[in-house]
């Protein structure tokens, strides 16, 4: 029924001569409780440089940038965010829906761009555009408007540097610093350049135009919003009440409709793309060819059950299919499309029931499988091409760990692994080489980042984050906890992964109260061995068992076990982890009659569905901005695993938690943020009418201003104080 993997680590460092308990007031203060850490990393061009932005030691949320020559020496700042701004400024709309959708919650230097020459970084800060020269150190202003400049970018020979504002793309031509419109009729509901909020949220696509490798010519998108439905949007702040008429594309309403040009930089002459004569369709991704004859298009159908990649002739507009894949569930998107320099191409599909590698000739034609196995590739990160090597993460040996690795896409070949150890690794790869930058944790190494050859060997920390007696969780570490890991069945014999933590001072002769910590939906994978978040920490010092399963629809696995939850959101998942709670419950320290249930978002979802399945007994349960009816989320996402409310009624009925209140068990607390233009609030506010109308007593914690995560140190550490009042109430009577 279960195996256990226990995690073991040797401590090399001398503790404080007092240890101390974490508390939530220590987790959300500066420094950071897991020590410095290195985001957005990038390899220079050249790949003498590595470049990563960096948070300051008094505001874990302020972030710098920073880099480190490859051959050694003292990593030091390039651009210091409150010399450029000292006061954080306002952002529009459009740029604040833009980081909410790419997750960024920091402010200061958040996103920056290399030139593909090496001499540039490019640096947005609070909505203006700064230039760093790598030569001598210099950072100039190129903007200072009212309105925001958003998805900026140096063009491939450096020679411009491109932006949205408003609805319009512009360039910037670096030598005499004139600007130019591109594109001037952009205004509600079109804009140019632009990608829309199905391309942001659910297809990884954060840009609406691609640059050609000569720089002469722009693909750019042009977005007609029109038939999308408008829902008026309140944003309750601290200080009052905003409307705004957001266009939000619900499952089975009207799309945007997207259109694809190729404009001359210089003559303004604009060619639109033959994307096919049914405008109901996904772009899904966009980029050229490196001689800059074609433009690759991936064309997604509305079902999505059908991808198809294009090449299209930039200056007829005429496209042709070079490939297709299709499934009976749904298709999955990827970044792992890789033009070469010979013409072939390298893609990944899951037809084999596991996501692998494959290399095409130009024209489509598969010449040879890569890699294969029954375990998934994560993601291609990088080619080197003068080996004829791709280099890509994966967890082979199990799901919960994972790797990098390198491969022959010319020769049949095994992949060979470029990292070690028993954790999880994330990875950048230079463009040339090889070389990469690796990130690793596991349950007792706090992320650190190093630079290594394209062989694997280490070269130089970026980021150590040694875990000594200087570090700032050192005088916590005698209380760590750290979980164990182990399998369970599910009821049709699928294979399940879990981890456990027991609470600080455990004795296995007492009972405790526990909570299952859920998430459960596509895309994620909470089981996993890294290092983990501090607030782990936080329920094992209030008394807790933590438990984390993760259910069939999850990620990371085969596409049998991902498409489980096929037309069916809501079902499988609960039956694997209602499997998980029976486990924790015959657990001889766990009390069977103090489980609770905690997630945000799909978690928040699966949270009132575990409560409301007849008979599951849960205690308690906290609920965070979560889906209520599916009909209300957006198109892209909700088709894809329910299709439309009209070909699927039962699958939505089923899934509408206020159809399921009469099984509602323990009590509920329900958490929001009053400006979420994700999960809209009426998600929430249909539920709480439900309850009212039943009668139903339960807890609410608002919070204004507040998009779908609640970010900021003093926010996070009242909602972790709301969180663990709830349980001790709720567990502890």
């Amino acid at each position: 029924m279960k195996t256990l993997i226990l995690a073991a680590a040797v401590l090399c460092i001398t503790l404080p001569a007092m240890a101390e308990h974490l508390t939530p007031e220590r987790v959300f203060a500066d420094p950071s409780i897991n020590g410095p850490a290195a985001r957005d990393v990038q390899l220079s061009p050249d790949g003498e440089l590595v470049t990563y932005l960096k948070a300051k030691p008094d505001d874990q949320n302020a972030l710098d940038l920073w880099a480190a020559d490859t051959k050694g020496g003292a990593p030091f700042m390039l651009v210091d965010s409150r010399a450029l701004a000292p006061k954080q400024a306002e952002l529009s709309e459009a740029e604040k829906s833009r980081r909410e959708r790419m997750r960024i919650t920091q402010h200061g230097v958040v996103e920056y761009h290399w030139d593909e020459q090496g001499k540039f970084i490019l640096v947005p800060l609070d909505g203006d555009l700064y230039l760093a020269e790598r030569a001598g150190g210099q950072v100039r202003r190129l903007t200072n408007t009212k309105e925001d400049e958003v998805d900026s970018k140096v063009s491939p020979k450096g020679r411009y540097v491109s932006f949205l504002r408003g609805a319009n793309l512009y360039v910037i031509e670096l030598a005499g610093g004139m600007e130019t419109a591109l594109t001037t009729d952009g205004k509600d509901p079109v804009s140019w350049g632009a990608a829309e909020f199905a391309a942001q949220e659910e297809m990884g696509r954060y840009t609406g135009y691609w640059w050609s490798p000569d720089e002469s010519r722009i693909a750019l998108t042009r977005v007609d919003e029109s038939p999308v439905e408008i829902i008026p949007r309140f944003e309750v702040g601290a200080e009052g009440l905003t409307s705004i008429n957001q266009r939000y594309p619900r499952a089975g309403r009207p799309n945007a409709i997207v259109e694809l040009y190729v404009e001359d930089v210089a003559s303004h002459k604009r060619v639109k793309m033959d994307l096919g004569k049914d405008t109901d369709f996904y772009l899904a991704r966009a980029g050229w060819a490196k001689d800059g004859r074609t433009l690759y298009v991936q064309r997604l159908s509305r079902d999505q059950k059908r991808l198809d990649l294009l090449g299209c002739d930039p200056a007829s507009g005429a496209c042709r299919a070079i490939l297709s894949e299709t499934s009976p569930h749904w298709v999955e998107l990827s970044d792992d499309f890789k033009p070469l320099a010979s013409g072939d191409f390298l893609w990944s599909s899951e037809r084999s029931g596991w996501r692998h590698l494959y290399l095409y000739a130009g024209d489509g034609t598969l010449k040879r499988q890569v890699t294969s196995g029954d375990w998934p590739v994560a993601s291609l990160e990088g080619v080197d091409e003068e080996k004829g090597r791709a280099i890509f993460q994966a967890s082979i040996d199990t799901p919960i760990e994972q790797q990098l690795y390198s491969i022959s896409y010319l020769d049949a070949d095994t992949p060979h692994a470029l990292t070690s150890g028993h954790g999880w690794w994330g990875a950048s790869v230079a463009k040339k080489g090889g070389a990469f930058v690796g990130s690793y944790s596991d349950p007792m190494t706090p992320p650190r980042t190093g630079l290594y050859a394209g062989d694997g060997k280490f070269l130089r920390w970026i980021e150590e984050n040694k875990l000594d007696a200087h570090h700032p969780y050192a005088p916590y570490l005698a209380f760590r906890r750290v979980p164990e890991f182990g399998t369970l069945k599910a009821d049709d014999g699928t294979e399940l992964h879990y981890s456990i933590t027991t609470p600080v001072g455990f004795d296995p002769a007492k009972k405790y109260p526990a909570i299952v910590e859920v998430y459960g939906g596509p895309h994620v994978q909470t089981v996993r061995r890294d290092w983990g978040a501090a607030t782990d920490q936080l329920l094992s010092e209030a008394g807790y068992v933590l438990f984390r399963l993760d259910n069939r629809g999850s990620d990371n696995r085969s596409v049998a076990f991902k498409t489980a939850v096929d037309r069916k959101l809501g079902t499988v998942e609960t039956q694997d982890q209602l499997t998980g709670k029976r486990f924790l419950a015959q657990l001889a320290y766990v009390d069977a009659q103090r489980i609770a249930v905690s997630g945000w978002s799909y978690g928040g979802f699966m949270t009132l569905m575990l409560m409301t399945e007849k008979g599951a007994g849960f205690a308690a349960g906290a609920s965070g901005a979560p889906p209520t009816d599916w009909s209300f989320y957006d198109t892209c996402y909700t088709e894809r695993y329910m299709g439309t409310p009209e070909n699927n009624a039962q699958g939505y009925h089923g899934s509408d938690i206020v159809n399921r209140l009469d099984g509602l068990s323990g009590r509920l607390m329900l958490l929001k943020g009053l400006s979420d233009d994700n999960v809209i609030l009426a998600n929430s506010t249909r539920l709480m009418a439900a309850l009212q109308e039943r009668g139903v007593t339960f807890d609410l914690a608002d919070y204004p201003g507040a998009r779908h995560g609640i970010n900021g140190n003093a926010r996070r550490l009242q909602l972790w104080r709301t969180y663990l009042e709830f349980f001790r109430r709720n567990l502890h009577p």
